[in-house]
């Protein structure tokens, strides 16, 4: 019962987040609409955080506009006078134009405002990156100081060809700088992967279909692939750890140098022969300073001692590989942020481009609010909350930007039609276009909320 209840705690904490930062996302992301819509002097009906179908939670009208929450935490709008939009207000638009309509205004004019949510959008990844670099820093491996190579943490990689030990030279011909880009260049579409094996170069091939391995497999935990491999040196045990470790004597700093008679040098060693000894157990041969100690641990049915890492920290000091952690002061955080964001940009357009593709397996991984609720951390950390609210605001600005009517970028093509041909759409297609588009994104809501729940794509 207590694990269940632990479980939902974390859950919950993982929605509190998610909410937290879809809406302070939407009511900025609305905001960008509603400023440049007040600059160009367009009357502003409504700004609502959440939708409000039937009722809504509060609402206060100040001015000309009614500001309010709504029941449905899907996301938010701004109403716009004179413009088609989600509200479909067929009457106002049988009406003549009037000077503070939105379809009364130039077309350049109504441009930015339709690009005002994105561009808001992408000033706040920009200013969130801006200041995570300045209060926390960015903190790198240099891919040259990992010595000991890499700790394959997965089978699926395992299968592929992949052993512990191996040195990454570089992912289809591209040279990586950093360690932290290995995984996401592999998943993402990495075919040829050069290597370094006992001083012989190897070369991998991998499939097209490799996202689709995990995805389909049965645990889909969220958890890195490959990480670096590190000595067998045990790290701290929480104070309330009841892991088998902790209980055979396992202490800060101790040196495991066999298990089971077997001499070990790195972690993945460890774990390789406590597998072999499922819910059973093993004799731990420990240095702790200059005495020999030996102990006796159990073993998980998942073949686990219970054994914790040493900080990045404390494997920098011991010279195992290098952590570059580079703070940025005041003017040099923002260009750096605009540089951070336009990377993350990219790394997103990459995935996109993978969902887009059959053949990769993509698609089936396309998840909704449960999904996006599981990139949060199972605790509370102010870095994390920042880093991930930031990348959503970059997904949302290019969401958005998609060229389906409903979305910004539908208006905005629209629009650019108008600009080019001189000829604005007629009020009736865009109409039919706006439930068209509406359709468009209540199925693939489903869908991806669907495939969270039930996996619809696999």
């Amino acid at each position: 019962m207590n694990l269940l209840a632990i479980n939902w705690s974390n859950v919950g904490l993982q929605a509190g987040q998610l909410l937290l930062a879809l809406s302070l996302l939407v009511l900025l992301h609305e905001f960008g609409h509603y400023i440049t819509a007040r600059w160009f002097k367009c009357r502003v009906e409504k700004f609502f955080l959440f939708f409000d179908p039937w009722f809504s939670l509060f609402k206060k009208k100040i001015g000309d506009t009614v500001y309010g929450i709504g029941w449905l935490p899907l996301g938010g709008y701004v109403k716009i006078s004179g413009m088609i939009d989600e509200s479909m207000d067929k009457e106002q638009m049988k009406q003549p134009p009037k000077e503070w309509e939105f379809r009364s205004k130039p077309a350049w004019q109504r441009l930015i405002v339709m690009l005002g949510g994105i561009i808001m959008n992408v000033l706040v990844a920009f200013v969130i990156y801006a200041f995570i670099l300045m209060i926390w820093g960015e903190k790198k491996t240099p891919i040259a100081s990992v010595k000991n190579g890499i700790w394959v943490t997965d089978t699926i990689v395992a299968k592929l060809g992949f052993q512990n030990g191996d040195k990454i030279i570089s992912v289809n011909g591209d040279s990586l700088r950093y360690f932290e880009d290995v995984q996401s260049k592999i998943l993402i579409g990495g075919r040829d992967v050069v290597l370094e094996r006992d001083g012989e170069v190897k070369k991998l091939t991998l499939p097209i279909d490799l996202v689709d391995k995990f995805i389909t497999r049965r645990d889909r935990k969220r958890k890195p692939f490959i990480i670096e491999r590190v000595p067998s040196v045990v790290g701290e045990y929480p104070k309330k750890d009841t892991s088998f470790g902790k209980q055979a004597g396992l202490q800060l700093f101790d040196n495991i140098i066999a298990v089971n008679g077997s001499p070990v040098q790195f972690m993945d060693q460890i774990n390789d022969v406590a597998e072999k000894n499922k819910s059973g157990k093993v004799d731990i041969t420990v240095l702790r300073g200059t005495d020999t100690l030996s102990l006796v641990s159990k073993v998980s049915e998942e073949g686990r001692i219970g054994i914790y890492m040493l900080s990045y920290e404390q494997y920098d000091s011991m010279g195992v590989f290098d952590v570059t952690k580079t703070r940025y002061g005041f003017l040099a955080a923002f260009p750096a942020g605009v540089k951070l964001a336009g990377q993350k940009l990219k790394s997103y357009i990459d995935q996109f481009k993978l969902i887009l593709n059959p053949k990769t397996g993509a698609y089936k991984g396309v998840g909704g609010f449960k999904a996006i609720g599981s990139i949060f951390p199972t605790y509370w950390s102010w870095e994390a909350f920042w880093n991930i609210t930031a990348f959503l605001s970059i997904i949302l600005a290019f969401m958005n930007l998609l060229p389906i009517p409903a979305l910004d970028g539908g208006h905005v093509m629209f629009t650019l039609y108008e600009m080019i041909t001189r000829r604005k759409p007629n009020e009736k297609f865009l109409e039919y276009a706006q439930i068209v588009g509406m359709v468009i994104l209540l199925a693939l809501m489903l869908y991806a909320n669907g495939n969270d729940w039930f996996g619809w794509g696999r």
